[in-house]
């Protein structure tokens, strides 16, 4: 059996090496590094992807994080509402441009924002919403939206798990997952669904005059070289990425799929354990054929026996990679410590801490290998 990994990107690799090696060798040629033409086609390949008007390509998802809340004016002091579970990220952009970040508790079927506890902290002092589009599932974007209208705020997209995700809203209608609210972001780190081999990322949106603030931001706010309309910073996709993407983005679907049957083979061995609960998704509560709600960039169980972390120990005896996302919540972060936020109002999130565990999901899982982790994991938790 080959060795299996959490993310098998050197595989992913040998099955795509002409094309990649030929974009990069494309930018060598050219010697155009920064901003270079692979860049402005990538962009173009992927507002056609996401049937989107505008994607500004920047440096890393953080970044475009960032960017995209400066380009929508947030001002210091404004409170703007996130998820407790998840990655550092989503909040530390939000405290770093001295805004007012406020966690909210998630659903403990999809790990993504409860849109109880939503309703239930928003304040006059609210202006933003960020959804994060946990492990690979779109929010419930049909709530949020009638939330954000209804006070007047604004939705920013935590897209750096999901992007070739469908959202289907409650009329039927679908729609991309990141091109939903003002504004989208994600992340191309390599491991993600869509990843280039580096840092990258891009934000999303429909909106002609942010896109237009947004691109100059990007660019330490210039539109005319050496004339700086707005405050900006330095935050470019290089070519050589652009390059890796543009090769990569026309098989975006087949990755999604791939791990979606590998989520399918994942759950028909775990159905009948009663010390785990298996991923589900919004839409019809199952992994099924006739959409794409969930692309799964972690496929993520709860053990509920206790022996999360045993079960842990055991997988690496074994050979069999895993993590942990994430074993601190935000609000329990040294960083991130606040006398607002009470234990009571994080249940789910206190739960999660101990039970979840991720196993290996990338698109060149064989079924030797998901027997053998699927075997393994059944066998201690009989």
């Amino acid at each position: 059996m080959k060795k299996i990994q959490m993310v098998d990107l050197q595989s992913q690799y040998q099955e795509i090496k002409q094309t990649v090696d030929n974009s990069i060798q494309e930018v060598l040629n050219s010697s155009s590094y920064i901003n270079g033409p692979l860049v402005k086609e990538f962009q173009k390949d992927l507002e056609e992807y996401l049937d989107v008007k505008h994607v500004i390509p920047c440096a890393n998802g953080t970044d475009a994080l960032q960017i995209a809340m400066m380009g929508l004016g947030l001002e210091q002091g404004d409170e703007v509402i996130t998820v407790d579970f998840t990655f550092a990220a989503t909040v530390e952009v939000i405290a770093l441009l001295k805004l007012t970040p406020v966690l909210v508790d998630v659903d403990e079927k999809t790990f993504n924002i409860n849109i109880d506890a939503l309703k239930r902290v928003i304040t006059p002092k609210t202006k933003a919403i960020v959804p994060v589009h946990l492990f690979g599932q779109v929010a419930n974007m049909d709530a949020i939206l009638e939330i954000a209208k209804e006070h007047n705020l604004f939705v920013i997209e935590d897209n750096a798990q999901a992007i070739g995700a469908d959202y289907t809203f409650k009329n039927g209608t679908k729609q991309k997952a990141g091109t939903i609210g003002h504004v989208g972001t994600t992340s191309f780190f390599p491991s993600k669904n869509l990843g280039c081999y580096g840092d990258g990322g891009a934000i999303f949106t429909n909106d002609d005059e942010l896109a237009h603030t947004l691109r100059g931001i990007v660019n330490h706010g210039m539109y005319t070289r050496y004339y700086h309309d707005v405050v900006g910073v330095n935050s470019r996709l290089d070519s050589i990425q652009a390059g890796v993407l543009k090769a990569k983005l026309p098989l975006l679907d087949t990755y999604c799929e791939a791990r979606r049957n590998a989520a399918r083979f994942y759950n028909t061995a775990f159905a009948n354990n009663t010390n785990i609960i298996t991923p589900t998704t919004n839409a019809c509560g199952e992994i099924c054929a006739t959409c794409n709600c969930h692309v799964f960039h972690q496929y993520t169980l709860q053990i509920t026996n206790g022996k999360r972390d045993e079960l842990h120990k055991h997988l690496l005896e074994n050979e069999i990679p895993n993590a942990i996302y994430y074993p601190v919540a935000l609000h329990s972060q040294k960083a991130y410590v606040d006398d607002r936020y009470k234990e009571e109002d994080f249940p789910v999130t206190n739960k999660l801490i101990k039970t979840v565990i991720s196993l290996p999901m990338h698109t060149e899982l064989d079924k030797e290998q998901l027997s053998f982790i699927t075997r393994t994991i059944t066998n201690f938790l009989k």
